[in-house]
């Protein structure tokens, strides 16, 4: 049998049982808000994250799109410069072509690669071989010669023209006064010299001649000596 007091303790203890119970089960609750406060404050934060990553994917991609579309409109600006420079190349290439296939040109062609040589052959000078198109800088100053038909002792150079006018004439004996001192492989060649031409003034040619000259003339498409058959050429220098 219980006795009183512990009756009457038991009866006073039960309050503060609940409260206990109502204490942990508010501190409970508390620790819940407290949890889903977290939750939500890392909800709203993983969030506006998402939200600025898309953002910054947005304008990435529209930089992309707007660097996609720069780079179409430089590859179109470069096919369209690079078609115009490829008519440009054409356009210079045809001009080419017409002056490599020009009277002047033929004429050189002509003399250079076989009527030179029997030419002079046939007119007493001993040359078998032609070379064109010789050039040197020395000093400052710059020589050229067109063609240049040379054997073992004698040499012959050519200088090749269109229209044969007195200065040309002036101009090469100048050339000619020198060529040793250009051409030092041929220094101990005997030289003479022959202009050719393919439109000249009857009296240039003339004065060519006394010159001593050699003058030839394009004829189609050949070249012939028009000096006379007892014409001696002038050595030089």
């Amino acid at each position: 049998m219980t006795s009183s007091n512990e009756s009457g303790s038991e009866a006073a203890s039960a309050p503060q049982r609940i409260r206990n119970i109502l204490e942990r089960t508010t501190d409970r609750l508390d620790r819940m808000a407290e949890q889903d406060a977290v939750r939500a404050r890392e909800s709203a934060a993983f969030e506006e994250r998402m939200k600025k990553r898309m953002k910054e994917e947005k304008k990435q991609m529209k930089e992309e799109r707007e660097e996609a579309a720069r780079r179409s409109r430089d590859l179109d600006r470069l096919i369209k410069e690079t078609g115009l420079q490829m008519k440009e190349t054409d356009r210079r290439l045809k001009k080419a072509e017409g002056f490599f296939t020009s009277p002047w040109s033929r004429l050189m062609e002509s003399l250079a690669t076989g009527d030179l040589a029997p030419l002079l052959q046939q007119r007493g000078v001993a040359v078998n071989m032609t070379t064109q198109r010789l050039a040197a800088h020395r000093n400052g100053e710059h020589f050229e010669l067109h063609i240049l038909a040379a054997g073992g002792t004698e040499a012959v150079a050519v200088e090749v023209t269109t229209t044969l006018r007195p200065r040309d004439v002036k101009r090469f004996e100048e050339k000619l006064a020198r060529i040793r001192e250009w051409l030092r492989a041929y220094a101990g060649h005997r030289f003479y010299g022959a202009v050719a031409y393919l439109e000249a003034d009857e009296s240039v040619v003339r004065h060519a001649v006394r010159r001593g000259l050699f003058v030839i003339r394009a004829t189609g498409s050949s070249a012939s000596i028009v000096n006379d058959a007892d014409f001696r050429p002038r050595a030089f220098p």
